[in-house]
């Protein structure tokens, strides 16, 4: 029997599509067969590939769209398509860390969002996170409480942020806080390019016993306008094997434990 755990939604979108390829038209019902997951989540895999222009509702069912357009696509569903085995190495490693009971937070992003199919055998969990996708992943695992942080909407990422947000944290004892980060580096440390997400990280970590970073190699060494935090101040970070040597020396001078996923080939 397959131990493998589920899709996170951004495969299961490219597995309808495949499947719409071959097919051209398939009904809900078949899709959940064929996936293996509720008639929710198929609904909502759905809307989001209608919103994106790739596929059309029918009656009780789906086809792929005739749309030619050349709009380009949402921040985040441009995001989430990239670097997948990595992510997904780094999501695997990264629960590991998670133990029954705990109180962990998801920061925002399609990493973060990909630590979920990996924490469903944990007993007792609460998850808090800022991320509506993160939130709607999780609507299929109900034996893990969620809560969800409000906050500033930010639809480009489809998350929250801002002092709202961060107040929310501030009621909260978490024991785990996995942050996640576009850009950083040795210099800058962690960073992004808007305050509210600053503030919004800021109160994770501190709510938090432990705080890791989830981010991989690709984006070191890069950094944004705001810093969040210097690498020193987390206690971990989860990154993939190709981090470069010399930045793997440097990043355990600064005494971070560092944890490296290997990507499948």
């Amino acid at each position: 029997m397959s131990t493998a755990p589920p899709l996170i939604p951004e495969q299961r979108h490219q597995e309808i599509l495949r499947l719409l390829r071959s097919a051209g038209v398939l009904s809900i019902r078949h899709i959940v067969d064929l996936l293996g997951v509720s008639h929710m989540t198929v609904r909502r895999d759905i809307a989001a590939l209608e919103e994106g222009g790739q596929v059309v509702s029918v009656q009780g069912g789906v086809r792929l769209s005739e749309w030619k357009g050349s709009e380009p696509p949402r921040e985040r569903a441009s995001r989430a398509g990239l670097e997948l085995p990595r992510k997904r190495a780094i999501a695997e490693l990264a629960a590991t860390l998670v133990q029954d009971d705990m109180v962990v937070f998801l920061d925002a992003g399609t990493t973060c969002e990909a630590v979920v199919p990996f924490l469903a055998t944990r007993r007792g969990l609460t998850v808090v996170t800022n991320d509506f996708f993160v939130v709607t992943t999780l609507l299929d695992y109900p034996s893990i409480e969620t809560i969800h942080t409000g906050g500033v909407v930010d639809v480009s990422s489809g998350s929250s942020s801002g002092s709202l947000a961060a107040a929310t944290l501030g009621s909260i004892s978490l024991d785990l806080a996995f942050l996640s980060t576009g850009t950083w580096d040795l210099a800058h440390g962690v960073t992004t390019p808007a305050t509210d997400k600053v503030v919004l990280k800021k109160a994770a970590m501190a709510a938090a016993s432990s705080c890791v970073l989830l981010a991989d190699s690709t984006k070191f060494g890069t950094f944004e306008r705001f810093k969040v935090a210097p690498l020193d101040a987390l206690d971990s970070v989860v990154t993939d094997a190709d981090l470069r040597l010399d930045a793997r020396a440097s990043l355990n001078d600064l005494g971070l434990e560092l944890r490296l996923a290997q990507p499948a080939q």
